[in-house]
């Protein structure tokens, strides 16, 4: 397949620190916490610091795929790239066509609460309003969608304002929290073990929750033609991102089970933080982090409009998908026709939720939903890395655990999860998530009978890159050279 079709986007454009951040707001750290606490909750009880404990081993170990993956192909797509490539095209279209249905589904899932919480900090009752919220929730993403289509320096830029005010805040109640003496439980070491779950069906709800905790932090990849150094910098911004993130979700976590009772947190399932952060502090506390969630949710609608734009972007580019998609926008160098597309398909979606009920309603299915798809393209990723790297693997015991083992665990846990679930989740969720991947079918095989160039792949040859991992990156240079007028063949 072709990796450089025409322009190309805006390379060396974010260095390490930038994509550390990206990385930390994917993840969305007082979003995950606020929104999704109460469907955890409500999964496993108690057992919540468990199952983001156990999640968190299989996840580092697709964040080991994902670096050692993009050290040997730089690209937008991403795992649909390396699946593509290493286990076969169909796969690697459906890895690629799974983020972009689960990203898609995030537009609404994410723009919501961006609405509710900006009007609970006007007022709480305007809260619920689930029109109001749409309408207002609209309107952060329309800004987002333009600070994306401004390119990667404005985006990180604005990621850099958002992030760091939340992250501020949210290691302040961390602080906070550990002096808290009108608890309504006892802290129990229990809750870290197996014995809280319901049974393997009610651990592997609890992992699909959690994974959608964690789902994000894989933007640095899809950045990796935009970030200079980019085969070191986008792995190692990625695992230091699932690092950071399961640090913040624990504590918080923690600090729901002690703080909060079952009844404070069922009837808060929309935003769980805002009500920890008003028992903390009286008064401020619950303000501060509603502005905490509302900066997490609108930060990392950036970064998931950034995942889906690039990988519709590779797409188009391997015509895969309409060859427009791979179009970049002369003056900002950003795929200016998918995310174009992008926003109109997202608004759309949105209105349309407000027929599936309140705002916690629709989060709920579309959480679990997203989890299926997220299982899907992160297990195709665990497997890619240890089939392309296959010939390494027994070379030291470093490369066997971290290249082979450790990937492999979490693409297998992926998978579990995945299987598992699929008796414990709605209908609605499992359509909406089954659904959503089947609909990839059609593209996908319209595409292979125009013979598109990305089904006669070329394998990855992880051997001769592991050989010489300080050769410059072709990509990024050849991009270079082709926004300066020179040519790309050499």
């Amino acid at each position: 397949m072709s990796n450089n079709r025409g322009r190309g986007l805006q390379a060396g454009a974010l260095g390490t620190f930038d994509t550390v951040v990206m990385a930390v707001a994917g993840s969305a750290p007082a979003y995950s916490i606020a929104a999704t606490t109460a469907v955890l909750v409500g999964a496993v009880g108690l057992a919540s610091p468990a199952a983001l404990l156990y999640c968190a081993v299989p996840m580092l170990g697709i964040a080991l795929a994902f670096s050692r993956l993009s050290r040997i192909d730089v690209n937008a797509g991403a795992s649909y790239s390396w699946v593509g490539r290493t286990l076969h095209p169909f796969l690697g279209f459906l890895s690629g066509w799974a983020l972009v249905v689960s990203a898609t589904l995030f537009m609404v899932a994410g723009s919501l609460p961006a609405g509710s919480m900006t009007l609970a900090l006007f007022d709480e009752g305007l809260a619920d309003n689930t029109a109001l919220s749409t309408l207002v929730g609209a309107g952060w993403f329309v800004v987002m969608l333009l600070v994306v289509l401004g390119g990667a320096r404005l985006t990180v830029r604005a990621q850099l304002l958002m992030s760091g005010i939340e992250l501020a805040i949210l290691a302040l109640f961390a602080v906070l929290a550990l002096f808290h003496s009108d608890n309504a439980r006892a802290f129990d070491w229990s809750w870290f073990g197996f014995g809280q779950f319901d049974g393997v069906s009610g651990f592997a709800s609890g992992a699909l929750i959690a994974a959608f905790y964690y789902w994000g932090w894989d933007v640095t990849s899809n950045l990796s033609e935009e970030t200079r150094n980019s085969r070191r910098t986008t792995g190692l911004a990625g695992l230091i991102g699932v690092g950071v993130v399961f640090l913040l979700f624990e504590a918080f976590t923690i600090a729901v089970n002690v703080v909060l009772s079952s009844r404070q947190i069922e009837e808060n399932d929309a935003n769980v933080l805002a009500v920890l952060g008003e028992e903390i502090w009286p008064g401020w506390g619950g303000k501060l982090l509603i502005v905490a969630v509302m900066l997490s949710t609108i930060a990392t609608l950036e970064t998931t409009l950034i995942q889906v734009t690039r990988s519709l972007f590779a797409m188009g580019r391997d015509r895969t998908m309409p060859s427009a998609l791979g179009k970049v926008h002369r003056s900002w160098n950003t795929p200016s026709v998918a995310i174009g597309v992008v926003g109109v398909v997202a608004l759309v979606m949105l209105i349309a939720s407000n027929l599936l009920g309140t705002v916690g309603d629709i989060l709920s299915d579309a959480i679990s939903a997203i989890g299926l798809q997220i299982a899907v393209y992160y297990g195709l990723a665990g497997l890619a890395a240890v089939v392309a790297y296959r010939k390494t693997l027994l070379r030291s015991a470093a490369h066997f655990l971290l290249g082979g083992l450790w990937p492999l665990l979490g693409a297998v846990f992926m998978f579990w999860v995945f299987v598992e679930s699929l008796s414990e989740l709605s209908a609605a969720a499992i359509t909406i998530g089954i659904g959503g991947l089947a609909v990839g079918l059609l593209p996908m095989l319209w595409y292979w009978r125009q013979g598109s160039d990305y089904y006669r792949p070329a394998a990855l040859d992880a051997t001769r890159t592991v050989e010489t991992d300080y050769v410059p990156d072709r990509l990024v240079v050849a991009q270079s050279r082709a926004h300066e007028g020179l040519p790309t063949d050499f």
